[in-house]
């Protein structure tokens, strides 16, 4: 069957959307990105300035492969985390090293960059922290 104009999903999805716009400005944003930069990449879990847990991941495997997080907020850096040593993981044929922290509820400023270094390689991807 053909259907001519929008369908019932798309006009939910534009009247969903238009209501986020208007109370937008007082509903804090969810926390969660996912950013990739080179072999490295970057995982966030929160709400708003919150952040639950961070993450991350280098590919391939290596003896010594460790981890940090740190902030980027008003140009200044600070770290987050000391160094953590990374898991090997492999899944099929993928293999990669991975680290992950809790943490806790912390809340950030408005407009910071949260970012993860591997020791092993010079990405280092960022997710900014808003509302």
């Amino acid at each position: 069957m053909d259907l001519v104009g929008p369908t019932m999903k798309q006009m939910a999805c534009a009247a969903g959307a238009a209501l986020l716009a208007l109370v937008g400005v007082t509903t804090p944003a969810h926390a969660d990105a996912t950013v990739e930069e080179g072999k490295v990449g970057l995982t966030v879990k929160g709400k708003g300035l919150v952040v639950n847990r961070a993450g991350g991941w280098v590919d391939g495997h290596g003896t010594g492969v460790e981890a940090r997080l740190y902030r980027v907020y008003k140009g200044g850096r600070s770290n987050i985390t000391g160094w953590k040593d990374a898991t090997p993981v492999s899944v099929g044929m993928t293999r990669f090293s991975d680290v992950n922290w809790n943490l806790k509820g912390r809340k950030f400023p408005d407009g910071t960059w949260l970012c993860i270094e591997f020791n092993k390689d010079g990405d280092s991807p960022c997710a900014k922290i808003h509302r």
